[in-house]
């Protein structure tokens, strides 16, 4: 059996501490692949190559498994939050 949706979420939760994370099964079940959203204070003064590069060291034996990650999104909390208000005033 793949990696659960269930899995990626842990591991990153432990690991990267999100204040926001969103995965979704995009393989149909099978554990394949996967897309994330996440949000951590981690990544304050990170680029965003350096962001994805530490999602993907976290999930190092997981990604032994998946055959797709794709981060959409990997942002800080204050990045986050400019981002949501910005859609709420487009609303």
């Amino acid at each position: 059996m793949g990696v659960t949706k269930e899995q990626v979420e842990s591991t990153l939760k432990s690991k990267m501490n999100p204040s926001h994370l969103e995965v979704i099964d995009i393989s149909g079940g099978c554990g394949a692949s996967f897309t994330v959203e996440i949000v951590s204070e981690q990544f304050v003064g990170k680029r965003l190559l350096e962001r994805h590069r530490m999602v993907n060291a976290a999930l190092a034996e997981e990604m032994k498994e998946i055959h797709a990650l794709s981060i959409t999104k990997a942002l800080t909390d204050e990045q986050w939050k400019q981002e949501t208000q910005k859609s709420q005033a487009a609303a």
